[in-house]
């Protein structure tokens, strides 16, 4: 049976929800599931805009011809090629052979590159600025490459409002019977995934997401409704949003807040990281989290590390280098542009103690706008009651380091 939601008038959610896929992009756990939205419009011509995974392709073309009611298929807008929402694409076409592809130069590329028969389809190529109407709707393009593949564009609905934002303003989770942002609990239950979802994947294009925001404040008058092609569809409290959008892009934390990262053998590292959280909580901060780097998916550190101000590395020395999963996060972050931290090392070694001048040569030279604390908790094997001067010292700087962190993304662009 058929399972679509109103957005607006004349507009409809016709995606659907998985549970069954374990890895997104095979790589990211998505425990909660993920959604796949698409949107159909009737008007004086019929548009869809984008199409989901080919997983859920039956579910799809259900909805689909259930909202046309034996309309045809007049336009199909790709706002977005990754295979997860234009895999289906191809059943598309061939089950509506009259309908044609509005998409970027660079869209069409990709459908070519990937396999999709689209010659035989009328094929519109929008750039910045262009005005399409399909009747008493009229939408414009706004080009966004890079969030996160170069062919991505945004459409504005200008008659209605609603924001078809590609995978921009999109999070892991199924919607479940959900469908707007004001059905859930946003902070206690989604705020986190929706973090996850944007730094692990589009994290490294934190320019190319304010590019976006600065030409999405331009129209913010006329955007009512956010309509991602993951997660629940924005109609309240937008700015909420975009604030968060802001601080990730930035790289700016949202919170002033300890991670602490350990990567321990033995246990002897371990110790050593909960007694200085136990010494930092002592002392009257308690907004810390730790992770076990070895036992938790990076997506979860990454994601954190975006949210709060101070990062503690904390890594046993192995075969004279960082331990390779301590090492394989640095990675990451580097890779995913991380900054603007302020970072503490726990170092461990049981005869020759390296892996903090490892990491701090790491931090120093590959990533950018890092502050290091020039106090470092050093030990060999285990943590010794003649460190405790030395733990104290640690926890107190990192404390006082509070008070010159900013969580103002203005400050951070300035």
């Amino acid at each position: 049976m058929h399972c679509v939601r109103e957005i607006a008038e004349d507009l409809y959610w016709i995606g659907a929800n998985d549970h069954r896929t374990h890895l997104f992009e095979n790589i990211h756990p998505i425990p909660q599931g993920v959604s796949y939205n698409s949107y159909i419009l009737l008007d004086e011509k019929t548009v869809i805009f984008d199409a989901v995974d080919w997983s859920i392709t039956r579910e799809y073309l259900e909805n689909i011809e259930y909202v046309l009611n034996g309309r045809d298929l007049d336009y199909f807008v790709v706002n977005h090629l990754e295979p997860d929402h234009c895999s289906s694409m191809v059943v598309l076409f061939d089950k509506y052979p009259n309908c044609g592809i509005i998409g970027t130069e660079k869209a069409f590329m990709l459908m070519r590159q990937f396999g999709y028969h689209v010659d035989g389809h009328e094929q519109i190529i929008v750039k910045e600025g262009d005005t399409f109407s399909f009747g008493t709707h009229t939408v414009t393009f706004v080009e966004a490459p890079m969030v996160h593949w170069p062919e991505v564009m945004v459409t504005l609905d200008l008659t209605n409002g609603v924001l078809f934002s590609a995978d921009a303003f999109g999070s892991f989770i199924a919607l479940d019977g959900k469908l707007w942002n004001d059905d859930v609990d946003y902070d206690r239950d989604w705020i986190d995934e929706a973090r996850r979802y944007l730094v692990n994947i589009v994290g490294k294009y934190g320019p190319h997401i304010q590019l976006v925001l600065g030409k999405a404040a331009t129209v913010l008058d006329k955007i009512k409704i956010i309509a991602p092609l993951h997660g629940l569809v924005w109609r309240t409290d937008l700015m909420y949003l975009i604030d968060k959008y802001n601080h990730w892009s930035t790289y700016t934390p949202e919170e002033k807040g300890v991670l602490i990262c350990y990567a321990s053998m033995y246990g002897g590292t371990e110790n050593a990281a909960q007694c200085l959280a136990s010494k930092i909580a002592e002392k009257g901060f308690t907004n810390i989290k730790m992770y076990d780097v070895s036992s938790t998916h990076m997506s979860y550190i990454i994601a954190d590390a975006f949210k709060y101000s101070h990062i503690v590395f904390a890594s046993v020395t192995y075969n004279l280098e960082i331990y390779p999963v301590m090492h394989s996060l640095l990675e990451e972050m580097r890779m995913l542009n991380l900054q603007n931290r302020v970072c503490a090392i726990i170092e461990n070694g049981s005869w020759a103690v390296k892996s903090g001048d490892l990491m701090a040569s790491f931090i120093e030279d590959k990533m950018k706008n890092m502050t290091l604390l020039s106090e470092r908790l050093s030990l060999a094997s285990t943590l010794k009651p003649d460190k405790e001067t030395e733990l104290d010292a640690l926890a107190q700087a990192i404390i006082d380091s509070m008070e010159t962190v900013s969580t103002d993304p203005a400050a951070t662009k300035a």
